[in-house]
């Protein structure tokens, strides 16, 4: 399935033998030999470098499973630190279906409405007046689009709310980073690199 936030790649097959057929690279085992543990740990330390760099924000985590996955988080932090404590995570139509079918199935359990509404026009007035406490926001969208996300940032903290953006990595080598347009969060998938 290509598109939809999947994408086509090659690995080399360098990559293949030495990474992906080694299981040390992608099991929780950590090795005693402090050499190989240096070394992941400064893969770590590159991939968080680079990822803080495209998003424009001064910190990245080593990520987590899917885009999908680190937008629920990302839902429950704003629910936690942000400032509005109730009302909707505003989520707008145009991102990945997988994305928006993980962030309902985590929000039902926690009693977080979830709302997902066309925010091309910014944030409609009757959602606005029930309290918004995190927009997530898709760029570019799953349409394809790259739409001006900025105005809908700025209305968004205009309300209190902690926005999230789910951003396509590779694109952000283009495109303005979610940290330069406003963006509290940013989450994505590097799958398009090619790498694990």
């Amino acid at each position: 399935m290509i598109g939809l936030g999947y994408y086509g790649t090659f690995t080399p097959p360098v990559i293949l033998r030495n990474v992906m057929e080694n299981p040390a690279w992608y099991t929780a085992y950590t090795p005693y030999q402090p050499e190989i543990s240096q070394g992941r740990l400064e893969a770590l330390l590159n991939f968080q470098t680079m990822v803080a760099e495209l998003t424009g924000l001064p910190t990245s985590g080593a990520s987590l499973l899917d885009e999908g996955t680190a937008a629920a988080e990302a839902m429950a932090l704003a629910r936690r630190v942000g400032k509005v404590k109730k009302g909707v995570f505003l989520v707008d139509a145009d991102t990945l279906p997988q994305t928006v079918a993980v962030i309902e199935t985590r929000a039902e359990p926690t009693g977080v409405e979830v709302v997902v509404a066309d925010l091309s026009d910014g944030i409609p007035a009757e959602i606005a007046e029930r309290g918004v406490f995190g927009v997530l926001l898709q760029y570019p969208g799953a349409s394809g689009a790259v739409r001006a996300i900025e105005p809908v940032i700025e209305q968004a903290h205009e309300l209190g709310a902690i926005v999230t953006v789910a951003a396509d990595l590779l694109a952000l080598t283009l495109l303005t980073s979610p940290g330069a347009l406003g963006a509290d969060i940013a989450v994505g998938t590097t799958q398009r690199f090619g790498v694990p």
